[in-house]
C-alpha cells in the first residue's frame, strides 16, 4: 500500500500562485505515473497535470497549460505542482493520484488517492 500526503493548499488572490506537494510513502511500479486531480462540489474528478518518475513525460489538461508545472524530486518520493496566474475557475479540492502510465486519459486506472488539500482563489 502506498500512502499519499498534500500540502500546500490555501487562499489566494486572483493572479496569485501557490505551490502543493506530494509525498509518496514508497515508490514502486504501480505509482509509474504521479500527479494531480481537482474536484469541485457535484462534478466528477478532473485531471490536471501528471508526470513519469523519470520525469522525461508530463500531462496537463488544456485550462492549465502554460501556467501550472509539474515536477519532482525523486530523492524525496515528492511531486510538487507550481500553479501560477490563478484564476477564480481554479478553485477546487486538488487530490494527489498515483497509478500506471495513460491514467491522465483514463481515471479509473489510478491506483492510489490522497486526501486532497483545498485551493481557493478569490476574484
Amino acid at each position: 500500500q502506498v500512502q499519499l500526503v498534500e500540502s500546500g493548499g490555501g487562499l489566494v488572490q486572483a493572479g496569485g500562485s501557490l505551490r502543493l506537494s506530494c509525498a509518496a510513502s514508497k515508490r514502486t511500479f504501480s505509482t509509474y505515473l504521479m500527479g494531480w486531480l481537482r474536484q469541485t462540489p457535484g462534478k466528477e474528478h478532473e485531471f490536471v497535470a501528471a508526470i513519469t518518475w523519470s520525469g522525461d513525460s508530463t500531462y496537463y489538461e488544456d485550462s492549465v497549460k502554460g501556467r501550472f508545472t509539474i515536477s519532482r524530486d525523486n530523492a524525496k518520493n515528492t511531486v510538487y505542482l507550481q500553479m501560477n496566474s490563478l484564476k477564480p475557475e481554479d478553485t477546487a479540492v486538488y487530490v494527489c493520484a498515483a497509478g500506471p502510465r495513460g491514467w491522465d486519459s483514463r481515471l479509473n486506472l489510478i491506483n492510489y488517492l490522497g486526501q486532497g488539500t483545498q485551493v481557493t482563489v478569490s476574484s
